[in-house]
C-alpha cells in the first residue's frame, strides 16, 4: 500500500449496482483510498475472511444481496469486527421500507452518492474512532 492509501485508508463497498460502485470506488481511490468492491454480502464476507486485507469502512447499499441482508451484514460487522464502522446507503423510500421492517440501525448514507460528502463522512468516522 503507498502512503497516500494508509494515510486515506481502506473502504470496501458492498453494492450490486456496477455503475453505483464502479463510480464511486474510481473517486475513492482517486481521493487515496484503498478499495475494495463486493457484489454482495457473501463477497463482503470473503473479503473481510483475508487476514491480510485492512478495511477502515465498510459502504454497504440497503439492498445488497446475498445470504445476509445488509442489516444483518452490520449486525455481524459488529460481532466478530466491531473495530470496523458499517454505513448503509439507501434512497429515502428503500430506507424507510427497511427501517419500518428491521432495526436501530438505519441508512446513513443517501444514494445516489454524493462523492465528496462521503469522502468527508468517512473522514469523520476514522477521526471519531481515532479519539475514542
Amino acid at each position: 500500500m503507498n502512503s497516500v492509501a494508509e494515510a486515506a485508508g481502506a473502504v470496501l463497498i458492498v453494492d450490486g449496482d456496477i455503475l453505483s460502485r464502479h463510480a464511486l470506488a474510481d473517486y475513492l481511490r482517486q481521493c487515496g483510498y484503498t478499495v475494495v468492491e463486493a457484489v454482495s454480502t457473501d463477497e463482503a464476507h470473503v473479503a473481510l475472511a483475508d487476514a491480510e486485507l485492512e478495511v477502515d469502512v465498510i459502504l454497504c447499499d440497503i439492498d445488497a444481496t446475498g445470504r445476509q441482508s445488509a442489516f444483518e451484514l452490520a449486525q455481524w460487522v459488529r460481532q466478530h469486527r466491531p473495530e470496523l464502522e458499517v454505513k448503509i446507503a439507501a434512497s429515502l423510500k428503500a430506507a424507510a421500507e427497511k427501517a419500518a421492517e428491521l432495526c436501530e440501525n438505519g441508512p446513513n448514507l443517501a444514494r445516489p452518492y454524493e462523492p465528496r460528502a462521503v469522502v468527508d463522512y468517512i473522514k469523520q468516522l476514522r477521526a471519531a474512532r481515532d479519539r475514542a
